[in-house]
C-alpha cells in the first residue's frame, strides 16, 4: 500500500504541478469519511484556499478533471518557451508564445508525459548590451544608481533601449565602445558584467510576474552567460569539427569563418563561427539543443531563483552548487518560437543530423506561430498615438528597437479594467476584492482563449471588445457557462441537500435512460455526451498537429451544446425524480469535461460572473 500511494502521489503531482502551487509532500492522503466517496482523499485544496483566495470545493472541482486516460510515449519532454530578451518589458507578442507553450505543457502532462518547461534567458545578447551601453554611456549610471531606480524597471529599460538604438544608428563610431562592452560581459568583467547581470535578472523577475498573471510557470531558467562560462559551445565546436559537420572557409565571401553547408542547397553555407572568432546565435543554439538531449557530456549547475506559488524555480549558474536538481536529458524537445525563426531552427536540426544524431533531430520540433498585432480601436483605448502612416494600417506590429508595441502588463491592466466595469454592472453588491479577483480571472481567460482560438499560422489582430464578449466565441463565454453549471449544483445543495458527489449512475439495475424519455431528448443527450466524451481525442489531435485551436473550438462547441440542452430541458424544476437525476448526471459529466478543457487551456474558473 505504501508503494501504491507513493506511485499515486507522483502521478497526481505530475498532473497538478503545472496548474497549482503544490509540492509532492502536500499531497497527503487520508481515508474518506464514507466508502461511497472512494478509498482515499486529498486535502491540498484546503491548504491552497487561502493562497488562491478560492473555496476549497472550487479548487477540488477544478483539479478533479486533471486526470489522464492516455498513454505517455516519451521518457521526458522539454518545452522551451517565452524566451523574452531580458532588456525591456514583455509585449503582446510574447504572450502568444507563452500561452501556446504553456498549453502544450498542460496537454502533454494530461496525456501522461513527463514534461520540463524551460525559459531561456539570453542575458549576454546584444539587446542587453544595448541597455548596458545606454546606462553607461548615455545616462552615466552605475550599479548603485540602477538599484535605486524606483518603479517599473522593465518599462524604464523599454524606453532606454529605444533611445540607445536611435543613438547607435546616428553615431556609428559608438559601435567600438559597444563591442568592448560585449567582450567584457562575455568574459565576466566588471562593471559591465555586473550591470548586465543586474539588468537581466531584475527584468526576468518582471517578466515572471507578468506571466504569473496568466498562470504560466517554469521549471528552470537556463542562461546564455552560463553556457559561455561553462564552455558548452567549445565542447559543441569540438564535436562539430571532429565529425566534419563544419569546415573552415579558406576563400570566398565567408573566408576565415567556420561554416556548415546547407542540405537544401550545397552551394550555400551558413556561418557558425565568424572570422573574428565569435560564435553566431545558431552555433550557440546547436550547443543548447545538444544539452537538452543529454548529448553534450556537460551540465549546468543550478541555484534557486524564486519561489513561485510554493514551487522552486531554478536558474543555471556556473558556480558549483551541491544538491541541486537535474534538468535536460530529454527524449523529445519542442522549441516554441515564431515563424521568423524557421530557417535558423532548420539549421539547428541539421546540426544534429550532421553529428549523426538522427533520432534526436527527428524529435526536435519547432512549434512555430505567427505574430500578434492590435486593432486601431484597441490601440486608441490604450492611449497609443498612431502616426499618420500607422493610421493607414489595419493593425500595429511590434518593433522593440523603435519602442513600438503594446506592453503585456498594460494590455492585461486594460482587460481587467474593462472586465471589472462589466462585473460592476452585473453584480454591483459584491465586495471590492471579490470584484477584482473575478476581473483578473476574466481578463486572463479572455486573453488566453484569444491566443489559442486562431490557427497558429494566422496573424492575430487583438481586439478588446471581441476578446471580452460574454456571448461570443470567447474565454468569458466559456467561463460563464461553467459558472452557470456550478450554480446548478450549488442550488441543488441549498434546496434539496444533495451534494454533487451524490449524483451517480443507477446502481440498482435500472437503465441509465429513464423510461418514457422522449426521442428528441434522447438524441440531444447522446449528442451532448458524445461531444463531451471526445475531449481526450481533441487533446491528442491538438498535440499531434500543434494546433490548439482544435481544443479551443471543442470547448466552445461543448458550451453551445450544453446551453442548448439546458434551455430545452429544465433540471432543478423537473418533478420526475428519475428524469431529474438523469439530467443532473448528464450535465455533471459535461461540466467535468468542460472544466478539464478550460484547465488545459489555462483558463481560470471564477466562482461567479
Amino acid at each position: 500500500m505504501i508503494s501504491f500511494k507513493t506511485r499515486l502521489k507522483e502521478t497526481i503531482y505530475e498532473r497538478l504541478k503545472g496548474v497549482y502551487p503544490v509540492a509532492i509532500e502536500d499531497l497527503d492522503m487520508a481515508p474518506t469519511p464514507d466508502p461511497k466517496m472512494g478509498d482515499l482523499a486529498l486535502t491540498f485544496p484546503f491548504q491552497l484556499a487561502k493562497t488562491l483566495k478560492k473555496a476549497p470545493r472550487a479548487i477540488a472541482q477544478e483539479a478533479a478533471p486533471l486526470r489522464s486516460s492516455l498513454v505517455p510515449e516519451e521518457d521526458k519532454i522539454i518545452i522551451e518557451h517565452t524566451n523574452i530578451n531580458p532588456n525591456k518589458a514583455a509585449h503582446i507578442g510574447h504572450l502568444r508564445n507563452a500561452c501556446l507553450g504553456d498549453t502544450l505543457a498542460r496537454c502533454l502532462r494530461f496525456k501522461g508525459e513527463k514534461v520540463e518547461v524551460q525559459n531561456y534567458i539570453d542575458d549576454t545578447g546584444v539587446q542587453v548590451v544595448d541597455v548596458v551601453f545606454g546606462f553607461m554611456e548615455l545616462e552615466k549610471k552605475t550599479l548603485d544608481d540602477l538599484e535605486k531606480l524606483p518603479g517599473k524597471f522593465d518599462y524604464y529599460c523599454w524606453d532606454l533601449y529605444a533611445r540607445t538604438s536611435v543613438y547607435l544608428g546616428e553615431h556609428p563610431e559608438a559601435q567600438t565602445k559597444k563591442a568592448a562592452i560585449i567582450k567584457k560581459i562575455e568574459n565576466g568583467q566588471d562593471p559591465e558584467y555586473a550591470l548586465s547581470r543586474y539588468v537581466s535578472r531584475r527584468i526576468v523577475r518582471a517578466h515572471l510576474a507578468t506571466m504569473r498573471r496568466l498562470g504560466i510557470a517554469y521549471d528552470v531558467l537556463p542562461c546564455e552567460s552560463t553556457i559561455l562560462h561553462l564552455k558548452f559551445w567549445e565542447k559543441a565546436f569540438d564535436l562539430l569539427k571532429e565529425r566534419q559537420a563544419i569546415y573552415f572557409a579558406a576563400q570566398g565571401e565567408n573566408k576565415g569563418c567556420w561554416v556548415m553547408r546547407l542540405e537544401e542547397d550545397e552551394e550555400r553555407e551558413k556561418v557558425i563561427v565568424r572570422s573574428d572568432g565569435t560564435v553566431t546565435y545558431v552555433g550557440k543554439d546547436i550547443a543548447y539543443q545538444l544539452w537538452k538531449f543529454g548529448l553534450l557530456g556537460r551540465d549546468f549547475y543550478y541555484e534557486p531563483f524564486a519561489e513561485e506559488d510554493g514551487r522552486t524555480l531554478w536558474i543555471s549558474t556556473s558556480t558549483p552548487t551541491p544538491g541541486g536538481p537535474g534538468f535536460g536529458e530529454a527524449s523529445k524537445v519542442y522549441n516554441v518560437i515564431d515563424t521568423r525563426q524557421s530557417y535558423l531552427q532548420k539549421i539547428v536540426v541539421q546540426g544534429l543530423r550532421s553529428l549523426k544524431y538522427d533520432t534526436q533531430a527527428a524529435k526536435s520540433v519547432h512549434f512555430s506561430y505567427e505574430m500578434v498585432a492590435l486593432s486601431p480601436k484597441s490601440l486608441k483605448e490604450l492611449g497609443y498615438a498612431a502616426s499618420e502612416e500607422e493610421k493607414e494600417r489595419s493593425f500595429l506590429e511590434v518593433s522593440g528597437r523603435k519602442g513600438l508595441g503594446v506592453k503585456a502588463d498594460d494590455l492585461l491592466d486594460r482587460l481587467e479594467d474593462k472586465a471589472r466595469a462589466e462585473i460592476e454592472k452585473r453584480n454591483p453588491g459584491l465586495p471590492t476584492d471579490e470584484k477584482q479577483r473575478i476581473a483578473r480571472d476574466i481578463a486572463s481567460g479572455a486573453l488566453r482563449y484569444f491566443m489559442l482560438k486562431f490557427a497558429r499560422n494566422s496573424l492575430i489582430i487583438f481586439d478588446f471588445d471581441e476578446a471580452l464578449n460574454f456571448e461570443g466565441e470567447t474565454g468569458p463565454y466559456l467561463q460563464y457557462t461553467v459558472v452557470r453549471l456550478n450554480s446548478i449544483f450549488r442550488k441543488l445543495k441549498e434546496r434539496d441537500g444533495v451534494a454533487e458527489s451524490d449524483i451517480v449512475p443507477p446502481t440498482d439495475g435500472r437503465a441509465l435512460l429513464p423510461p418514457g424519455l422522449s426521442e428528441k431528448e434522447t438524441a440531444d443527450f447522446w449528442g451532448l455526451i458524445v461531444a463531451a466524451a471526445s475531449l481526450d481525442e481533441e487533446v491528442l489531435r491538438s498535440v499531434a498537429g500543434l494546433e490548439f485551436s482544435h481544443l479551443a473550438k471543442f470547448a466552445f462547441l461543448l458550451c453551445q451544446k450544453f446551453n442548448g440542452y439546458y434551455h430545452k430541458y429544465p433540471v432543478l424544476a423537473e418533478e420526475n425524480k428519475e428524469v431529474k437525476a438523469f439530467r443532473l448526471l448528464t450535465i455533471r459529466t459535461t461540466k467535468e469535461q468542460l472544466q478539464c478543457a478550460l484547465a488545459l487551456m489555462g483558463i481560470p474558473l471564477p466562482e461567479r460572473m
